[in-house]
């Protein structure tokens, strides 16, 4: 059964709605920090697998809409990150991408480990590290064929995949309650006085105001962004640098908000408006609902008995490592517990689900514009570097 980009837009708009709607209605899931669109969509992928078991016929969705929206939101990022904020964040940016590299190693450590206990090939160790839970679906993509092709492991997608499906929902339930679980225990405060990146303050989302010329304004830059970002991709393609559109679409934002408003000081820039916070905030949203909903869970159950066993230690390791290490080196304050809540979203699921941690965080604690650089640029950029030279050296180790 396929739905159109119609009747997929409708039905993600619908599993957004459930996850407010349970988020406000149970205390645990907004106490901690559990991203909406994570609530209503996990909620959502159970039941569309229960209609697969029932009528055994798989649903499928449009998904070209959830790239789109991930461009957008991207695009946002980018125009909320001022250079000023760029600097401030250098060293934590510095910290955390080689904390995070480091944790590369862990990863693929633990999955061999867990192999060793199973009795199964180690290079299957590695389809359930860093290439699943710190690179996501499309490394696992990218890698499969090198398994099968070389070292014979013919199923090494099909973990890869479930190991990142999994990940990715786990890594939008735990970021919350670790930010949650800091914060409170060191008893932190947001220090910053600018404006949220995503989203608006939980107490005021029902009066947040939006102007209509400011909202105009966003559609035209984020517009004009997102084509300099796909041109600039194409260009880096034809100079054989292959880097995912958001990246690029990300860099553009980057280049025109610490340029225009400088060049024509007079021209309205939508940047830290309530407009830019609105669209960032629903393109994040409709992005994560159709990811989560379209999940096929029943396409796991034959893998689910290893691959719960490798994601119990590798959760693990992710909570102690981002309470631990991760917020002690970022500075043990209000920003160090909101990267920590990132952290966790990045290295068990993807960049998005780390933003929707941090969202989450910030909406209810108040704002943390270094984390919003620092995330996503260690998720965007240097950990895909990073993780291509650990995979290819933990690979030499296994053959």
């Amino acid at each position: 059964m396929k739905f159109s980009a119609r009747d997929t837009l409708v039905i993600a708009i619908l599993v957004l709605y459930l996850g407010k709607f349970l988020n406000r209605k149970i205390v645990f899931l907004r106490k901690y920090n559990i991203p909406e669109p994570v609530s209503g969509g996990v909620l959502a992928s159970i039941f569309f697998s229960i209609i697969y078991f029932m009528i055994g016929t798989p649903l499928e969705f449009a998904l070209n809409m959830r790239d789109t929206f991930l461009l957008i939101f991207f695009t946002t990022i980018g125009l909320s990150a001022k250079f000023s904020a760029l600097v401030k964040g250098g060293k934590s940016l510095i910290i955390v991408s080689i904390l995070a590299s480091f944790f590369l190693i862990i990863q693929n450590t633990i999955g061999i480990l867990a192999m060793t206990i199973l009795g199964l090939p180690l290079a299957l160790g590695i389809i359930s590290g860093s290439i699943p839970l710190s690179g996501g679906h499309g490394t696992v993509i990218a890698w499969s064929p090198i398994f099968a092709q070389d070292y014979g492991v013919t199923n090494a997608a099909e973990v890869g995949i479930a190991t990142a499906t999994f990940g990715l929902i786990l890594g939008g339930l735990v970021g919350g309650p670790i930010a949650n679980f800091l914060i409170t225990r060191h008893q932190l405060t947001s220090k910053s006085d600018e404006n949220l990146v995503v989203g608006f303050p939980y107490d005021d989302q029902p009066t947040a105001k939006i102007d209509y010329n400011t909202m105009l304004n966003v559609i035209l830059v984020i517009t004009i962004c997102i084509g300099i970002g796909v041109q600039a991709n194409i260009f880096l393609q034809f100079l054989g640098l292959n880097l995912p559109e958001f990246v690029t679409c990300l860099f553009a934002g980057i280049l025109l908000t610490n340029t225009i408003p400088f060049v024509f000081k007079s021209l309205p820039w939508p940047a830290d408006t309530p407009s830019m916070e609105l669209v960032s905030d629903l393109s994040l949203g409709m992005f994560l609902s159709i990811s989560l909903m379209s999940l096929q869970l029943w396409t796991l159950s034959n893998l689910a008995g290893s691959i719960l066993l490798v994601l119990i230690f590798q959760l693990v390791a992710v909570i102690a490592y981002s309470m631990l290490i991760l917020f002690n080196l970022a500075g043990k304050d209000f920003d160090a517990a909101t990267m920590a809540a990132g952290f966790a979203g990045l290295s068990l699921g993807a960049t998005p689900t780390a933003i929707a941690n941090m969202t989450a965080v910030t909406e209810l604690f108040g704002p943390s514009p270094k984390a919003f650089i620092v995330i996503p640029l260690v998720g965007a950029f240097f950990i895909d570097i990073a993780n291509v030279i650990v995979i290819q050296q933990f690979l030499n180790f296994v053959q």
